[in-house]
């Protein structure tokens, strides 16, 4: 039962978070009120872990969760949910867009897509920032790596072990 649970919620995920993996993150927050798989503590970890190692975020939470809840099998059937879609979606939009894509109705669809990802983000770096930003330090380490970031254009992983080390000097 929890397989198809797993792979079902993960389906839906794969489904609607249109954007890319930080799209998850709602998602991922209503797993933890619905099904307590995992806490908002992990769901931290998870982002930084996701982010900070290779492969595409949403499949690295998918695998997280998974393997959370039900081990090796939990991820791959995790990891399947979050896919399905996106191929299904793919097969189908591949045979039809060369024929669409010119279309007015087609773009302006596309067009009306990007705010509302950019907003689903939006959302999910805001809830991720309630969780995180708890006092004094972190405010003053968060307002300084969006100042760094902003200036100078580095690789991600730069700035989570930067973000690391910080962590570590200063007991958060």
């Amino acid at each position: 039962m929890i397989y198809i649970q797993l792979f079902c919620e993960f389906f839906r995920i794969g489904l609607f978070a249109l954007g890319g993996g930080l799209a998850t993150v709602p998602f991922l927050e209503q797993l933890i009120d619905k099904y307590g798989w995992i806490t908002s503590a992990d769901l931290l970890d998870l982002i930084a872990i996701a982010e900070s190692t290779p492969g595409p975020i949403g499949v690295n939470a998918a695998t997280y969760v998974g393997f959370n809840v039900a081990g090796i099998p939990g991820s791959i059937t995790t990891v399947l949910g979050l896919v399905t879609p996106s191929i299904i979606i793919i097969i189908i939009v591949a045979h039809f867009f060369e024929k669409f894509k010119k279309q007015k109705m087609v773009q302006d669809c596309f067009y009306g897509i990007r705010p509302v990802v950019a907003g689903l983000i939006g959302a999910a770096g805001f809830n991720v920032a309630k969780m995180a930003i708890v006092d004094l330090k972190t405010i003053l380490v968060c307002g300084a790596f969006l100042v760094i970031m902003s200036k100078w254009k580095k690789h991600p992983i730069l700035y989570i072990a930067l973000g690391a080390g910080v962590g570590i000097i200063l007991g958060l």
